[in-house]
């Protein structure tokens, strides 16, 4: 038995709003990640100026992820990553703090 020949590795490119234009990073693929894997990953590995909020702490309910992927409205936690490409933007609806980062308090709700 030889050496098993090499598989090319999947990856997903991950095109991110930063400021006024698109940033893209290549992430490897692993069935089952998450479009917060991907994030996590390029904040660990080529970027850790990336501005991301989460809290997964609470078992995927802070709510704190909620982006634009693919012009749908999701959270990053349980939206898989898939190979190819993949749109990352802000809340539109929202003010920017940075990044993938927007304000989520309700304005009676923030600290002053």
């Amino acid at each position: 038995m030889g050496t098993p020949p090499d598989h090319p590795r999947l990856s997903a490119r991950l095109k991110i709003r930063r400021g006024g234009s698109f940033e893209s990073f290549e992430v490897p693929f692993e069935q089952g990640q998450t479009v917060l894997d991907g994030l996590r990953w390029i904040r660990a590995q080529r970027d850790p100026s990336l501005a991301i909020r989460f809290s997964c702490i609470n078992a995927n309910a802070c709510k704190e992820c909620m982006m634009r992927v693919d012009g749908k409205t999701v959270y990053a936690c349980t939206t898989r990553l898939v190979p190819g490409e993949m749109r990352l933007e802000p809340l539109p609806n929202k003010k920017l703090i940075k990044d993938l980062v927007t304000e989520i308090a309700p304005p009676d709700e923030r600290l002053r």
